[in-house]
């Protein structure tokens, strides 16, 4: 006898659950005795591994579509896993592939607009921390919408465009937030002037050698609608710069 629990014993019982939390009066559901999987094999170990990875897999994916509204019936995903497991299907091959592809549509539809309102959200956010800001003794806001205040004065010549510096930065999004950091790493970065966003491009170049300026830079001077793990679309960025060098 084999002495794994059955997947089907599992989900019967996480239904059992579920359907008690439907009725008004809801009944004491015993919880099942824990059982100790004793695997007779590595490769019986491996199998059920594989399926782990699977679940984790799938809840994942799971949680990510209910985040958009949609609701996911996970016995059903659970069924069709066995079924195909079992070599049989309620739907034959050209029925998933349709179903599929109709139901990727519907996500990408709504993951774009859940996307989109939390961009406008973001760029609202930004206008108005770029209002007060403005508003500040020392910051002055340039014609494109940069805002710049100097924190330490330099000597020299400004850079132009087309040079390379060498700067030591910071940057947060206007809450605060960390996302780099040239001294977090220990070393200055250097790279061309005009290879970077367009709000370093300008503001550096009103900088001189040794000068320290934080930089308020809008979103359209920034990464705009690109989305990052680290920083939002539409994030209006806050830099603190050190110019070091500039490398004609």
């Amino acid at each position: 006898m084999n002495k794994l629990i059955k997947i089907s014993a599992v989900a019967a019982a996480l239904l059992a659950v579920a359907a008690c939390n439907d009725k008004e009066e809801q009944a004491v559901v015993a919880a099942p005795e824990v059982q100790q999987f004793v695997f007779e094999n590595d490769d019986q170990k491996a199998a059920y591994a594989i399926g782990v990875s699977m679940a984790q897999y799938l809840e994942q994916s799971v949680k990510k579509q209910e985040e958009v509204g949609v609701t996911i019936d996970r016995t059903l995903i659970a069924q069709g896993v066995s079924d195909s497991l079992a070599g049989k299907s309620e739907l034959d091959e050209k029925q998933v592939n349709e179903t599929l592809e109709t139901f990727s549509k519907k996500l990408s539809a709504l993951f774009e607009a859940q996307a989109k309102e939390a961009g406008a959200k973001v760029k609202q956010a930004g206008a108005d921390y770029l209002a007060l800001n403005g508003k500040k003794e020392g910051v002055t806001t340039t014609e494109s919408g940069l805002q710049y205040e100097v924190m330490t004065q330099g000597e020299g010549d400004s850079p132009l465009a087309t040079d390379k510096v060498t700067v030591h930065y910071k940057g947060t999004l206007i809450d605060g937030t960390p996302f780099d950091s040239s001294y977090d790493r220990g070393e200055p970065a250097t790279f061309p002037l005009n290879g970077v966003i367009k709000g370093w491009t300008e503001g550096v170049q009103l900088m001189k050698p040794g000068a320290k300026f934080k930089f308020t830079i809008p979103s359209d001077l920034a990464y705009g609608e690109r989305d990052t793990p680290t920083i939002p679309a539409n994030s209006t960025l806050v830099f603190e710069v050190e110019l070091l060098e500039v490398v004609k």
